[in-house]
């Protein structure tokens, strides 16, 4: 199988690469070649072809045409774009990959779901609206545009929907700043209080990279899979008070733990909860896989929470690039566990 991805260095997108080796396919990468050193190669049977090029310039279109030429003009089995965000973007990729692939895929998002959500049950046919969340809308614009095109012309698109998946490289967490998720580890292991959004009873789904490059490989060159839109997760369901609980344990350090309702956290300023809390993760979610387990027979998650969560923090603790400091999210969470404290001392 020849495929072509855009990206493929991301948390899923590499998983995805490492597993399209390991079968023994043809992988193009196309992109800047600033994480390329996160797909590994050796000992696996797929050949790897790297092309140093930006999506979003010009010179692609005659880059990819150059690359179906020197195959024999024959497309691409499979292409996908895991670094579309707008319309726009969409609009692109379409002009580009209508006739240079038999299945293109797209990378949407499981918080498009509808918010608030109306059963707590999640399934492909959850309706799709997010008014707290542009990111969430624009996955919804991108997936209207491509089911016309599908509905329209035949565009072989099939639509993934991730949740919450995570990687080696990275805590999986509720509240952290934009240097991702270290300081909140960090201040665990300093014994500092830590803030969990609402009560921490909401329950939340993590999939771990590795069980969604299986089930992604296994939609790849599947007739079944073309015109559908397909949520991949793990059928585990956590509670956050659960999650921070374990990353605890695994740290051997006790847990401080600060409840704050996600409202008031959005109101604090300096970082959008609206959309990643109130938009996403303060929503308790439970995924129906049952599509996806029709689609890939055989499938199921493999890796438990707890499981994961061990090699991944392990992975952090040995690799100091994984330990990105972030003193103004340090500084923030002090301030609003102290405005919390003062606020219930005004009313005692």
């Amino acid at each position: 199988m020849r495929v072509l991805f855009i990206g493929g260095t991301g948390t899923i997108s590499a998983a995805i690469s490492r597993r399209v080796l390991e079968l023994g396919w043809d992988l193009y990468l196309l992109n800047r070649g600033n994480r390329s050193a996160a797909i590994e190669t050796g000992g696996k049977p797929g050949k790897l072809t790297e092309i140093p090029c930006d999506i979003r310039t010009d010179s692609v279109e005659a880059i990819l045409r150059k690359i179906r030429s020197a195959a024999g003009d024959q497309p691409f089995d499979v292409a996908a774009d895991f670094i579309v965000f707008t319309r726009e973007h969409i609009e692109k990729d379409f002009l580009l990959f209508k006739d240079l692939c038999r299945q293109f895929f797209y990378i949407s998002s499981a918080s498009a779901y509808q918010k608030p959500l109306s059963s707590y049950l999640i399934t492909e046919s959850t309706p799709l609206a997010n008014p707290f969340w542009e990111y969430s809308r624009n996955k919804i614009a991108c997936e209207d545009f491509l089911m016309g095109k599908y509905r329209d012309c035949g565009f072989p698109v099939t639509i993934i929907r991730p949740s919450h998946t995570y990687d080696e490289r990275s805590v999986p967490l509720g509240v952290h700043g934009a240097n991702g998720s270290w300081q909140v580890v960090k201040r665990m292991i300093e014994g500092k209080q830590v803030i969990i959004h609402g009560d921490g009873t909401s329950l939340w789904t993590m999939t771990h990279n590795s069980d969604f490059a299986r089930a992604f490989t296994g939609l790849m060159g599947n007739i079944h899979a073309v015109g559908e839109a397909v949520q991949i997760t793990s059928d585990e369901s956590l509670s956050w008070n659960q999650i921070y609980r374990a990353i605890a344990d695994t740290l051997n350090v006790p847990l401080k733990a600060v409840h704050v309702s996600s409202e008031f956290l959005a109101r604090c300023g300096g970082y959008d909860f609206t959309g990643s809390l109130i938009g996403d993760k303060a929503n308790s979610v439970v995924f129906d896989n049952a599509k996806l387990k029709r689609l890939v027979p055989g499938f199921r998650a493999r890796v438990r929470f707890d499981q994961g969560l061990r090699e991944t923090i392990a992975h952090v603790l040995a690799h100091k690039e994984c330990q990105a400091e972030d003193p103004e999210f340090d500084l923030w969470c002090d301030k609003v566990i102290a405005a919390q404290e003062e606020a219930a001392k005004l009313v005692i």
